[in-house]
């Protein structure tokens, strides 16, 4: 009888080792293309909305700086001095902010222009008011162009959300080219009352022109802001805008009413033209207070929304992170789970196909024991010797020899 020859160990497959590694790799890749994307989107996002929120601050002190303006131009067209002290506070103001914003805004040429116009201003109402009043004029217009540079130069004018786009186009556009407006209206119904009948009644489709540059984007500032309270999320919009709005609201009602272009019959009359004045200057002076009142309002929501957002984003940020470190952990377990199935595997291929046979001869001082019978030749089986079988129930003699613990064959 022969014995069957041992098989050598397999030899190892690259393949099946190269395999999970790339199937792994496979695993992480669009998982790692799905983090970098949001990264990069919500990145770039945030960088907008980071940006917007320099041209709420910019916007902040150009509030301030147009009212101080608006009232240095009634007082200067009506004769008086002018009070430099709150128009040099709001200038200093404005000037710190172009300072630490103008290089990303862009905007040092338009507010250096505007300054050097401002600095020029006489403190005192010239000999004609017409020309101080166009003198005044120049300067409010530079005002206008500098709120416009700021809120395109900060992608306020292309915000995405409603509510916020709302906010701004009523803070950057339309309540100071209300306020500016207004404060015209009111100045020049100054002047057409010191002038004869006829120059006061040639000066009535100029005033009918002011009348609706004042009352049109002051229409539109309220039907914004009302809209805004409709398609926010937030719940304290509306609280805190309706309240001044309509305070806001009602004085423009009341100004538009009194502003109104009349007839120039009525305006011959010079006790009517008189009293409308003193009406006019008075509801001027309510809609400024109110704005006054209604600017920070809007400022401060419109930057709680753009803070609100950049919060968000940060938490989607960090979400994503924790998402993709924990689909690189499970997917390291499983790599390694599959490697060490593998080498085991391997480990088994490797061991003799007879099995174990046992310790050689001479390992640990073991033999195996003699056969009293004799040896048999190498390669075949040896004889066994019949026994004779006793007769039941009776006992082994005592002097049979006593089976060994190899005799069991």
């Amino acid at each position: 009888m022969t014995v069957p020859a041992q098989r050598g160990p397999r030899r190892p497959n690259r393949t099946g080792r190269i395999l999970p590694l790339v199937l792994v790799v496979a695993l992480l890749a669009p998982v790692a293309f799905l983090f970098v994307q949001q990264r990069r989107h919500s990145g770039e996002e945030r960088d907008l909305i980071v940006r917007e929120r320099l041209g709420v601050e910019y916007l902040r002190v150009l509030g301030p700086l147009t009212l101080a303006l608006v009232d240095a131009q009634s007082a200067a067209v009506a004769g008086r001095t002018v009070s430099r002290e709150s128009l040099g506070r709001a200038v200093e103001d404005v000037a710190a902010a172009d300072a630490r914003l103008g290089d990303d805004l862009r905007t040092h040429e338009r507010w250096t222009g505007l300054r050097a116009k401002l600095e020029a201003l006489p403190e005192k109402g010239l000999t004609d008011p017409q020309a101080t009043f166009a003198a005044y004029g120049e300067a409010t217009d530079l005002l206008l162009s500098l709120h416009r540079k700021v809120r395109e130069a900060s992608g306020l004018v292309r915000d995405r959300q409603a509510d916020s786009f709302y906010l701004q186009d009523a803070i950057s556009d339309e309540l100071p080219e209300s306020l500016v407006a207004t404060g015209r209206l009111g100045d020049l119904a100054a002047v057409a009352a010191e002038l004869p009948d006829a120059q006061r009644i040639a000066m009535v489709s100029q005033l009918g022109a002011l009348w609706t540059s004042a009352i049109s984007p002051a229409n539109d500032l309220i039907n914004n802001l009302r809209a805004a309270v409709d398609s926010t999320d937030s719940t304290k919009l509306g609280a805190n805008v309706l309240a001044p709005l309509d305070t806001y609201q009602r004085s423009i009602e009341r100004l538009g009413a009194l502003a109104a272009p009349t007839s120039s019959a009525r305006l011959q009359d010079e006790a009517a033209t008189a009293r409308a004045l003193t009406n006019l200057i008075a509801a001027r002076t309510a809609a400024q207070e109110a704005a006054r009142q209604l600017q920070p309002v809007i400022l401060d929501e419109l930057n709680a929304l753009l803070t609100d957002r950049i919060d968000q984003l940060d938490r989607e940020r960090r979400l994503a992170a924790g998402a993709t470190v924990l689909a690189v952990l499970l997917l390291g377990a499983l790599g390694a789970l599959i490697f060490a199935r593998r080498d085991r595997r391997t480990g088994r291929d490797r061991r003799p196909a007879g099995g174990d046979t046992g310790p050689p001869a001479d390992d640990a001082g073991w033999d195996a024991p003699a056969d009293p019978r004799g040896a048999a030749p190498a390669g075949t089986l040896a004889p066994v010797e019949p026994r004779m079988l006793q007769p039941a129930g009776q006992g082994r003699p005592a002097s049979a020899e006593r089976w060994g613990p190899f005799d069991a064959r």
